[in-house]
């Protein structure tokens, strides 16, 4: 194969996770507006469309074996193929947890906790996975820096809307409704939250392998 050709190649890939990428962020968003307003059949459709992202996932993941394979790239091209390798893994857990939410949509009587939406919560994971993607095509250590430093952001908004839930909850009137709804509305809320908060983790292990890819540097794999 000739240089040119390795070059292209090397390139087609790098496109390919960024269109994955932006695919797996619409999804977050969808799939969180579908909760917010309690969409369950977009939800639902959300959830059932993980398969696509799943194929593609599995297409560029063969893509990587084989220039590993065939073309044994060595140095800064070895650090990228091995990490575009790695990041496609935290693309398609982060869509599996945007389907994940989707199927939290249709949760009965999740109108009563409106008082803790998600939506902001929603819009910094995925900014920050956006953000991390962007770091990787642009080869830039200092973004992949801000989204690992962000993610103490994200982790705290995480924290306060489960506080928020809490006090909500010790403030209910109670009386009359039914617990178990109650119970499972909360279980779904906190749920969400909490994959949104894993999102932002995989979105600091993009940013991590991408700064090892440019500097050769660990400092930021945990």
């Amino acid at each position: 194969m000739t240089r040119d050709r390795y070059e292209t190649e090397l390139e087609a890939l790098k496109e390919g996770v960024t269109s994955m990428a932006t695919l797996v962020v619409e999804r977050l968003r969808e799939a969180a507006r579908a909760y917010e307003d309690g969409d369950e059949d977009g939800g639902r459709e959300i959830a059932q469309r993980d398969d696509e992202i799943n194929e593609l996932y599995l297409e560029l993941e063969s893509e990587c074996i084989d220039l590993l394979a065939l073309q044994q790239p060595v140095a800064g091209d070895l650090r990228f193929v091995v990490a575009t390798f790695k990041i496609l893994t935290d693309l398609e857990r982060i869509a599996d947890l945007a389907a994940n939410i989707g199927r939290y949509a249709g949760t009965p009587g999740r109108d009563r906790l409106t008082v803790v939406p998600i939506a902001d919560i929603a819009d910094m994971a995925s900014s920050q996975v956006a953000d991390a993607i962007a770091a990787y095509v642009e080869a830039d250590p200092e973004q992949c820096r801000t989204v690992v430093a962000g993610d103490t952001d994200l982790d705290q908004r995480c924290e306060a809307a489960a506080d928020d839930l809490v006090r909500y909850l010790a403030a209910y009137d109670a009386a009359g409704d039914d617990h178990e709804t109650l119970l499972a509305d909360t279980k779904q809320f906190l749920l969400t939250v909490r994959d949104l908060e894993r999102v932002g983790d995989h979105a600091v292990n993009i940013a991590a392998r991408t700064f090892y890819m440019i500097e050769s540097d660990d400092e930021l794999i945990y």
